[in-house]
């Protein structure tokens, strides 16, 4: 990894051995929104669905009200209303303007009024959603070096509706703000004006989970390059692929990989792992909700890289 020495992600545990690098490699997915009719449309409101191995993104445009209804949801997923003229009902509890919404298991219903971006966040345990993915063909077989989904420990007093307000101060350096559930862990970082300092650059790469990136607003190129192996016929080119809002990368390990806002205007990128990150879980203070979502006493398969 490489990360400036004031950024904090450079003192970031790291696995007791290095992962060795595997034969075989999956590629990324590019699903830019924009360039596709939606999935599904009704009255004011328009969605589109990407997805991953384990999860699949639900990104919708509203202007009015909508419902969003599960029926027997096998386990937590996340609402979050990216604009400040959004509110939000499930159940008796409310919400308004940026908010992170973790949604029980069971029936539910999210009602969601205002006008501005809703996007959702459920694992592909619910087949019926997964299947709407723009890239659903891509994961008819599954991707390679990913771990198996194993939901985190249950919530601290048992499942319910939480809300979590996403417009409180970040941490200093990085700039993350970071919440978890049990499927979930979501960094929704600030818009940054400008292009990224090109010298001050960050490429990482984790060993056994992807990093879903979703632009909001802006255009990013992102850099992801592949370990070469002994068999040259598994590898892979370079990819240097640019996206403009609305739109949903996924990287795959791995990967080394950096994204690069170059839009002279507003870039607005928020990145959501699936099942949270135990690196990140392990740093003091980083996980803004920890106290109600505790970590495995133990990391399973996932890496902290």
């Amino acid at each position: 990894m490489a990360f400036d020495s004031t950024d904090l992600r450079s003192t970031l545990p790291s696995a007791a051995a290095a992962a060795p690098t595997p034969e075989r490699f999956s590629g990324a997915e590019h699903v830019q929104f924009g360039d596709l009719a939606p999935a599904e449309k009704g009255d004011g409101v328009s969605t589109w669905y990407a997805r991953g191995q384990n999860f699949v993104v639900g990104y919708s445009e509203l202007d009015g009200t909508a419902t969003f209804s599960r029926t027997g949801q096998p386990d937590e997923y996340v609402v979050l209303l990216a604009d400040a003229t959004l509110s939000a009902t499930v159940g008796d509890v409310t919400a308004s303007g940026q908010t992170m919404i973790v949604v029980p298991p069971g029936d539910s219903t999210v009602t969601v009024t205002g006008q501005g971006r809703v996007i959702r966040l459920l694992t592909t345990q619910s087949a019926d959603i997964a299947a709407l993915a723009a890239n659903a063909a891509s994961y008819d077989e599954r991707h390679e070096n990913i771990a198996p989904y194993e939901p985190w420990p249950e919530p601290v007093g048992g499942y319910r509706v939480r809300t979590y307000d996403l417009t409180v101060e970040p941490l200093k350096n990085p700039p993350f703000r970071l919440y978890r559930c049990t499927t979930f862990m979501v960094n929704f970082i600030d818009p940054k004006q400008g292009p990224r300092d090109p010298s001050k650059m960050s490429p990482h790469k984790h060993d056994d989970f992807e990093q879903c990136s979703i632009v909001l607003e802006g255009e990013y190129i992102h850099h992801i390059r592949w370990p070469w192996t002994t068999n040259k016929a598994n590898w892979r080119e370079d990819e240097h692929q640019r996206v403009a809002a609305p739109s949903v990368t996924v990287i795959p390990p791995p990967s080394l990989h950096t994204s690069e806002a170059v839009s002279p205007g507003t870039n607005h990128l928020i990145d959501v792992f699936c099942t949270p990150r135990f690196d990140f879980s392990a740093m003091d203070g980083w996980v803004f909700n920890a106290a109600d979502y505790p970590a495995p006493s133990a990391p399973s398969a996932q890496s902290a890289s």
